[in-house]
């Protein structure tokens, strides 16, 4: 039987099985029998990650980064070869699933770590753009032998990792920078304006001064040239008339005093223009120093303030190269203490080895010991058994036997002995009431005793007990075990 299998736009097919040497992608096909057919997405999926990396001075960043990546598709729309790495490697797996992401995220940290350590932190933060891209090149580099391609990389600001302020320094130092800057621009500007209003309300001034001056003189002129008219027209017709000489000479001094007055007027007029304008003079003058005295004191503010700036940032890279000595004694100190305490844990380790080997070495011991004492009581055992089946089941004659093989009458004469030593204690002499002959006794063709002969010894020596405990008594007062029997009533 065979199927016919559609993928979705987002979809393609991976078939194997009969017929097919390795894997067949396609769209569209028909599923036959022996054959194996398997959709997988090929939809991009974003991946966002925090990077920590170090530079080569060992500064510890932070790079954020949110990487899209899919299965690259070729540009005609056609399958390629890493389409099809894709679909053997990546497509079993969900690709929202941690094993993809943990791949990716390996790879992408990898190859920003090897890159950053190459590189110092002032490189990074001067060239973050070549920087990005070529963290972006190498991990597509990483990511084509897995049939990915990174559609979209979007890295943000590089921040400083908790404990470390390298950024935030270098940015209040570019930020300080700027608006000390713009103070100096600022201040400048303002300058250039108050001396450009000024300059131009001069020059006005200036400029009104000699109009009106210009307006005066024109205007006497003309005065001056109309009265000259007059008194000519008036001269004429006073001396076309004939009139009296007192008259023509009254008139000529008239005359002669008004000319006075008007050049005395002329005279004062030019001077309180000149006067006018050189107090104009000297009031710009004044304003123009006193603006180039502002203008000094604002550029000795900037220069100063410029010099405050490169202190304080000699002083920030003290501090920070202080702060990196310090860091590193500690973590030299910390090394050395974690050399310390794995030289102690091992220590430790070989301590608990050899108890550990003593106390197995004890264990075997008393193993064996046990299994000894074990061996030894079966034996024991045995041996009560079979000298039981031996006496017949005679409970009371294996007692007796056992006693007398253990020593136990000996013993406690030898205890008697010393209790007596030196006393004159009474003597008592008893028999087992056999003759000691050959009738004692057989002797069986093997050269042993019989058994027989040995049970007659043996109840020899039990009907020896009662006056033997007698005696016992009757020496030192003591009483025989109640397992053993009880004394004839005259002994009590």
């Amino acid at each position: 039987m065979a199927s016919f299998k559609v993928a979705d736009a987002s979809e393609y097919l991976a078939i194997t099985g009969w017929g097919i040497d390795d894997v067949k992608l396609a769209k569209k096909a028909w599923v036959w029998v022996g054959q194996q057919c398997k959709k997988f997405d090929i939809t991009p999926v974003n991946y966002e990650f925090e990077v920590h990396a170090m530079s080569s001075e060992k500064l510890p960043f932070i790079l954020p980064a949110v990487f899209t990546i899919g299965p690259k598709i070729a540009d005609d729309g056609t399958h390629g070869a890493s389409l099809l790495l894709y679909a053997k490697l990546i497509a079993p797996h969900d690709k929202n699933s941690s094993h993809v992401r943990e791949l990716v995220k390996g790879v992408i940290e990898g190859e920003t770590r090897v890159l950053a350590a190459s590189m110092t932190m002032e490189e990074i933060f001067q060239g973050t753009k070549s920087f990005k891209q070529a963290v972006f090149e190498n991990v597509q580099l990483e990511l084509n032998q897995f049939g990915l391609y990174i559609y979209n990389a979007n890295v943000k600001q590089l921040v400083d990792v908790p404990g470390q302020e390298y950024f935030s320094y270098l940015g209040q130092k570019t930020q300080q920078g700027a608006v000390n800057q713009a103070k100096v621009d600022v201040a400048e500007a303002r300058m250039r304006g108050a001396v450009g209003a000024k300059e131009r309300e001069g020059t006005t001034l200036q400029k009104a001064a000699e109009v009106d001056a210009q307006t005066k003189v024109f205007r006497v002129r003309q005065e001056a040239i109309g009265i000259k008219e007059q008194a000519k027209v008036e001269a004429e017709v006073k001396v076309f008339e004939n009139e009296r000489e007192a008259v023509v000479a009254a008139a000529k001094a008239d005359l002669a005093t008004k000319k006075a007055a008007w050049d005395r007027q002329t005279k004062v007029a030019e001077v309180e223009a000149a006067k006018a304008v050189a107090i104009r003079e000297a009031e710009l003058q004044m304003e123009v120093e006193r603006k180039n005295a502002l203008r000094l004191t604002e550029k000795l503010k900037a220069e100063q303030l410029s010099k405050a700036t490169v202190q304080y940032d000699t002083q920030v890279q003290d501090s920070n190269a202080a702060l990196y000595s310090r860091q590193k004694a500690a973590e030299a100190k910390l090394y050395e203490q974690q050399k310390a305490a794995e030289a102690r844990k091992a220590q430790a380790d070989a301590q608990f080895f050899e108890q550990k080997l003593a106390e197995d070495a004890k264990l075997y011991a008393k193993q064996k010991e046990a299994e000894s004492l074990a061996t030894v009581g079966k034996a024991k055992a045995d041996y009560v058994a079979s000298m039981l089946q031996a006496l017949g089941g005679n409970y009371h004659a294996l007692r007796d036997y056992l006693m007398i093989d253990g020593g136990l009458y000996q013993e406690m004469a030898r205890i008697n002995a010393g209790a007596v030593s030196g006393m004159q204690p009474k003597i008592s002499i008893w028999t087992n009431g056999s003759d000691g002959g050959s009738g004692a006794g057989g002797v069986d063709l093997a050269g042993g005793p019989s058994g027989g002969a040995a049970m007659q010894q043996v109840a020899g020596v039990y009907k020896m007990l009662p006056p033997l405990l007698s005696t016992v008594h009757e020496q030192t007062g003591m009483l025989p075990p109640a397992w053993m029997g009880a004394l004839p009533k005259e002994a009590n």
